[in-house]
């Protein structure tokens, strides 16, 4: 059985959780190499036509209004490390009040979503999918946006691959990465407390959040041994052609 309070120390210290397909089990790993961020200041970009579908404002932003659901899509790519056990791993973290769901909205269906734990000022990314194209995208570009505006410190995408690259992520040695995490593990932050802002068009003192209205502004390790991950990135891997790349 999995202890929550040891999960959480584990990702403290810089492990994350996968299925394992050759043990069948849910295990520990590590980058012992370098840690992939996303950036949480002006080196953040995006792909130019993806601030077209911004402008449209298609989608509205939310979150944990639907963790389980986020949790089935991730689960339900093609290439998916989220198994049966680790899918009750998240929800028992989520019932903690660890783990979230960053979810992305088209009128009453789920379009997309990200799925992560926040300890501290550090979002660790933990997967991504989407229903409709470029909802993940959209989330991404969201979820960077709120944590800038609840001064998040980190971003953990985990381990880069080219579509990350594509959003500005870059990577720190592991053991700068474990001192970062350090710091930011000490900051309180909460990825609810509101981000408030005057609704231009009415002109009133009514506010609302900036991520409801989708504003396109510019441990106990000793259960498993640690492994290390040598595949694609955890958050920012496109799952197919419709929500791949953009120029």
């Amino acid at each position: 059985m999995w202890n929550v309070d040891a999960i959480v120390a584990g990702y403290a210290q810089g492990y994350f959780l996968m299925h394992d397909d050759d043990t069948e089990r849910v295990q520990w790993y590590t980058t012992p190499g370098e840690r992939a961020l996303i950036p949480l200041d002006r080196r953040f970009r995006y792909p130019r036509s993806l601030q077209r579908t911004l402008n449209r404002q298609l989608f509205v932003c939310r979150i944990d209004s639907a963790f389980a659901a986020v949790v089935r899509g991730c689960a339900a790519r093609a290439e998916t490390w989220i198994s049966p056990e680790l899918a009750s791993i998240y929800l028992a973290l989520h019932q903690a009040g660890w783990a979230h769901s960053f979810e992305v909205w088209q009128g009453n269906r789920l379009a997309g979503g990200l799925l992560g734990l926040t300890l501290g000022g550090v979002f660790v990314g933990e997967s991504m999918f989407h229903a409709v194209p470029n909802a993940s995208k959209v989330g991404l570009v969201m979820l960077v946006r709120h944590l800038q505006q609840q001064r998040f410190s980190l971003l953990d995408a985990q381990i880069m691959n080219a579509h990350l690259k594509r959003f500005g992520a870059f990577s720190i040695p592991q053991a700068d990465y474990l001192q970062a995490l350090a710091v930011a593990l000490k900051q309180p932050r909460s990825l609810h407390e509101p981000t408030l802002f005057v609704e231009p068009s009415s002109g009133a003192t009514e506010k609302k959040s900036a991520i409801e209205t989708g504003e396109t502004e510019t441990n106990d390790r000793s259960m498993h041994q640690p492994c290390v991950r040598s595949t694609a990135s955890c958050i920012g891997e496109p799952t197919n052609e419709g929500d791949s790349p953009d120029d």
